[in-house]
Parts: C-alpha cells; sequence; structure tokens
C-alpha cells in the first residue's frame, strides 16, 4: 500500500512539472494605481489554490482541536461518573434506612408532560 501511495505522489508530481513546463508563460495582472504584474502562469495558479487552500485547512485543524478537547472532557467525566457509581454501588445499605434494598424504577413523564406541536385551527 505505501508503494502505491508514492506511486501516486511521483506521478501527481511528474503531472505538474509537464503542466508546468507546458504553460511557462507571463500572465498580465492589472493591480490599483494603474500597476501591471506580470507573473507566471503556475505561480498565479498555486497562489490562487494556496489562498484558498491554507484557510481551508487551519479551520479544519481548530475544529479537531477543539472536538478533541471536548471528547477529553467528556471522557474525564465520564470516568469520574463511573468512579462515583462504582463507590456507591459498594457501600453497604443500612438496614433500617428507608428504601434501603428497594430498587424504585425511573419512569417517563406522562404525554400531558411533553410539549407537543399542534397546527394552527386545530383543537
Amino acid at each position: 500500500m505505501q508503494f502505491l501511495k508514492l506511486l501516486f505522489w511521483c506521478l501527481m508530481a511528474f503531472l505538474a512539472a509537464v503542466f508546468t513546463f507546458g504553460n511557462w508563460t507571463n500572465v498580465s495582472i492589472q493591480l490599483f494605481g494603474g500597476l501591471v504584474a506580470e507573473v507566471n502562469l503556475p505561480l498565479l495558479l498555486l497562489t490562487t489554490f494556496l489562498l484558498g487552500f491554507v484557510p481551508t485547512l487551519v479551520y479544519q485543524q481548530w475544529l479537531r482541536f477543539r472536538l478533541r478537547q471536548r471528547l477529553t472532557a467528556a471522557e474525564r467525566s465520564l470516568e469520574t461518573e463511573r468512579a462515583l457509581a462504582a463507590a456507591r454501588a459498594s457501600e453497604p445499605a443500612a438496614p433500617g434506612a428507608p428504601g434501603a434494598g428497594v430498587v424504585v424504577p425511573v419512569t417517563p413523564p406522562p404525554p400531558a408532560a411533553i410539549p407537543t406541536a399542534v397546527p394552527p385551527g386545530v383543537a
């Protein structure tokens, strides 16, 4: 697989070199104040590509960093909750304490307590 990656990138470099040598022409760019810049076409294309690619890459890296930070915080919180649940489970319940040995099931709220959307004109 590594050989195929290397072959792919070598092929891409070769195609870029062929494109560069085939299109080595000067392009006039009209700047502000009547200035004219003569730039090689491959350099102009590389510059415009990087102007679009670099901000996108920076944003994507920043987003990955933030998501990694949130995942780490969530994992720490989950580990803390698991440790507290294990500590609670290992504590023996007092025989005379109210609710000792009684498991109270968690019931969802009744349907009337859940807000629902009613279309206009319907009672």
